[in-house]
Formats: structure tokens, C-alpha cells, sequence
């Protein structure tokens, strides 16, 4: 099998020759792993983990992105990032510094607002990068695609997008329009220049914190339902399949998100509360498929080399059909052992190793 055949096959629960894996790292634990595989770039690190996935991107032409004074880089939306070191200087987050929509309490004072538009790209070499990831799955998007409550809340700031989710702030409710159209409207225009060479469209929320969901059924019903509604059935029109990120306890959402038509559920955060994989194997894998679940906040980094692999051999047996994208519960983290690492890749059977 080649890649997308294998990620097709396990989604339509046909078996597979190995389990379809997916990789992601923080830059400094993808630079030390390819160290560690004498590989030269990311590209090749995929290669030699095994990764299963690939990425089409349109090209980006609107306004430039300035880089301000103080090292800050502006966002599309006006917003600014700055590398911010954690730990004892371990390694480096990028944090917005600037909130253009902080102290916005009015929609009117969102007119005329330069929010980005779908025109700020050319779609012109899609159809060429998907056929160029023939035999792999390809993707479009990411979890920062719609994600309405951390998107805006890197504009608005965290609390008071909370306040305004609790409130149903007019001013929030504009943001999340725009941010829809916006998403809307590029993803379908890649989807049309694709010409139904896109298997998967990856789009997200974070429902969920360690303990539970970070918002109510009522409020996503209410606030987000009818936007991930449509952009489900856009997705699906064409003949792709979607994938959500979403962090934390999010159970509860899930029998809402199985109505809309969402395919698959990323990353499966196991060690939050109510995340328990064959709990949410047995009740809804019949309807769902799942992404990631190898912790990154216990086994995988404090687990032993045969924690790790007996955490990846229940999988396979757990899903032995298909239902399932083996990979991190986010990105690897930079105190992660990298013979851990190698460990799940290697029982997934999708290392090659020098």
C-alpha cells in the first residue's frame, strides 16, 4: 500500500499493510530527531517517521506580514507574534503580543476593518501539488482553520473571548462571521483547484480543558453549529473528509460533532477526563475516526521505551480494522526522550531508520 491507500483503507475500516501515522514536533524536537536520523529538512523527516500525510498551501500575495520594531510579526489579522522561551530556555512558543481587537466594543468600529480576504492568494499550482502527493493523503488547512474561540482570542484575548462566548458579544459574533467567510471562501476555492485531489481538510476548536469542556453544548450550538454545519457539507460536496483538532475532555461534543458530519477527531487527548480510548472506541467508532492519542504530557515523555510500545500495540489491536491515525496528542515536546520517539514509530512499523 502506499500512503493514501493506507489512510483510506483504515478510514473505510478495510485493514491496512501497517497503521497510517502522522507526525508533529516543536521545531526543536523536529531538529533533533533529524540529528538524530541524518535527515536534512522536514520533508525528509516525514520520509523517515513514516508520515502518511501531506500538505497543498496556496501561495500567499496579499499586503506583506510586517516585521515590527520589536522583532514582533504581524498576523492576518492585524495581530502580532513574538517567539516567547518556556522551561530554562528549552525551547520557544510563538505568542500573540498585539490584540487589534482587544478593546473593541462595538461592531460598528469594525467597518472598514482590512480583514483578510480569499483573494490574498493564488490557487493557481494547487491541482500540482496534490498530484505531486499522488500516493500520499493530502491535506488542506489546519487546526487554526475556523477555530473561532483561539483565533479571535489572539486578537481579543483569552478571557474576554470567554466573557464573550458566555455573553454572546456582538462584537465576537462579527469576528466569527468574518473569520468563517474568510475560512469559507479560501478552502472552497482550493477545493476547486484541487479538482478532487484533496482527501482530508483539517479545520479546528478546542473544546475542551483537562477537567471537561470549556464551553456548553448550548453555547456551540448556538454560537458555532450552523458554521462548521456548512463547512462540513462544503467539505463533503467535494469529496474530501473532515478533520478537527480539538484539545482536552470533548466528549461530550462528540455526538453533535458525529451529526454535523465531521469524519475524524484529532488528537484525542487520552489523558483528559472522559478520553478514555476504548470508551470512545466502543461508542463511537462505529461513526468517527480518531487522530493522534500517544500522550505528550505523560507516556511519551515519561513513560519507559516499553511503555511506549505497549501503548502503540493496544492500538493496533484496539483497531485493528481501521478508525485510526496514530500520532502525538500535539506536538512532541522538547523534554520527550527521543528513544521514545523512535519507539512508537518503530512498533507503528512506519520508522526507516539509517
Amino acid at each position: 500500500m502506499n500512503a493514501r491507500e493506507r489512510v483510506l483503507s483504515a478510514l473505510e475500516r478495510k485493514g491496512y499493510d501497517r497503521i497510517p501515522v502522522h507526525h508533529e514536533g516543536t521545531p526543536e524536537v523536529n531538529a533533533m530527531l533529524r540529528d538524530h536520523l541524518g535527515v536534512d529538512d522536514d520533508l525528509a523527516l516525514a520520509e523517515a517517521l513514516g508520515d502518511d500525510w501531506r500538505y497543498v498551501q496556496p501561495e500567499y500575495i496579499g499586503p506583506a506580514l510586517r516585521t515590527h520594531e520589536d522583532g514582533s510579526i504581524e498576523g492576518l489579522w492585524g495581530e502580532r507574534y513574538a517567539n516567547v522561551p518556556y522551561g530554562d530556555n528549552i525551547g520557544t512558543y510563538p505568542e500573540a503580543v498585539f490584540l487589534p481587537f482587544a478593546e473593541i466594543d462595538d461592531p460598528a468600529q469594525l467597518d472598514g476593518y482590512p480583514f483578510p480576504s480569499a483573494d490574498w492568494y493564488d490557487y493557481a499550482t494547487i491541482a500540482e501539488q496534490a498530484e505531486g502527493w499522488a500516493d500520499y493523503a493530502v491535506f488542506f488547512g489546519s487546526a487554526g482553520h475556523l477555530d473561532f474561540m483561539n483565533g479571535i482570542a489572539r486578537c481579543r484575548g483569552v478571557e474576554r473571548v470567554l466573557f464573550d462566548v458566555g455573553s454572546e458579544d456582538p462584537v465576537f459574533m462579527r469576528l466569527v462571521e468574518e473569520r468563517f467567510r474568510f475560512f469559507y471562501e479560501v478552502t472552497e476555492r482550493v477545493l476547486q483547484a484541487a479538482g478532487g485531489r484533496i482527501d482530508i481538510v483539517h479545520c479546528g476548536e478546542d473544546l475542551g480543558t483537562q477537567r471537561g469542556p470549556i464551553i456548553s453544548l448550548r453555547s456551540f450550538e448556538r454560537l458555532f453549529e450552523p458554521f462548521y454545519a456548512q463547512y462540513f457539507q462544503l467539505v463533503h460536496r467535494y469529496g474530501a473528509r473532515v478533520l478537527m483538532h480539538s484539545c482536552g475532555s470533548v466528549r461530550h461534543f462528540i455526538p453533535k460533532l458525529i451529526g454535523l458530519g465531521l469524519d475524524i477527531l484529532d488528537v484525542v487527548q487520552v489523558a483528559a477526563a472522559g478520553m478514555e480510548l476504548e470508551g470512545l472506541q466502543r461508542d463511537f467508532g462505529a461513526y468517527l475516526s480518531f487522530s493522534g492519542t500517544m500522550c505528550v504530557q505523560s507516556i511519551l515523555p515519561f513513560g519507559t521505551v516499553e511503555d511506549v510500545e505497549r501503548e502503540v500495540r493496544r492500538r493496533l489491536d484496539l483497531f485493528a480494522d481501521g478508525g485510526l491515525i496514530l500520532g502525538p496528542t500535539h506536538a512532541i515536546q522538547v523534554f520527550t526522550p527521543i528513544d521514545n520517539i523512535m519507539a512508537m514509530y518503530r512498533t507503528a512499523g512506519s520508522l526507516r531508520e539509517p
